[in-house]
């Protein structure tokens, strides 16, 4: 049943994604997240959400749970205007960013809970992620 959900939700990471919403980063202080981003600290997840690989700082975290607050706002709305749940909309978009948004040396988690950090290679998507048409 998650396989067909995020199929029909799909669509519906790309037009989060194309709003910026999925990948969406903080205004008050980029800096610090882009630091902590850069060093491995904070990294995208499998479920639409950004993580921590480390006890963050308090401004960190206060920082990153902005973002996830406006991205669960975001796919709340979506996911009620679609008549799917939440959680089927971050997995959507989970997956569209870890398959094009994380760059080379960042890090990103799969549903199995391991912190890893994107090589060279693509990477390898959770089997209920829809790849190509």
């Amino acid at each position: 049943m998650m396989y067909h959900r995020n199929r029909v939700t799909a669509a519906l990471a790309a037009a989060l994604l194309v709003g910026g919403i999925g990948v969406a980063v903080a205004q008050t202080s980029p800096t610090l997240l882009s630091s902590a981003l850069a060093k491995g600290d904070v990294g995208e997840q499998a479920d639409g959400y950004l993580g921590f690989r480390e006890a963050p700082s308090g401004d960190l975290r206060a920082e990153v749970d902005a973002i996830n607050i406006k991205r669960r706002a975001a796919y709340i709305s979506l996911a009620t205007q679609r008549g799917v749940a939440p959680n089927e909309v971050g997995a959507a978009v989970g997956c569209e960013t870890l398959a094009t948004r994380v760059a080379t040396g960042r890090s990103y988690k799969l549903p199995d809970g391991v912190w890893r950090v994107k090589g060279a290679t693509p990477i390898a998507l959770p089997a209920y992620c829809v790849t190509g048409g």
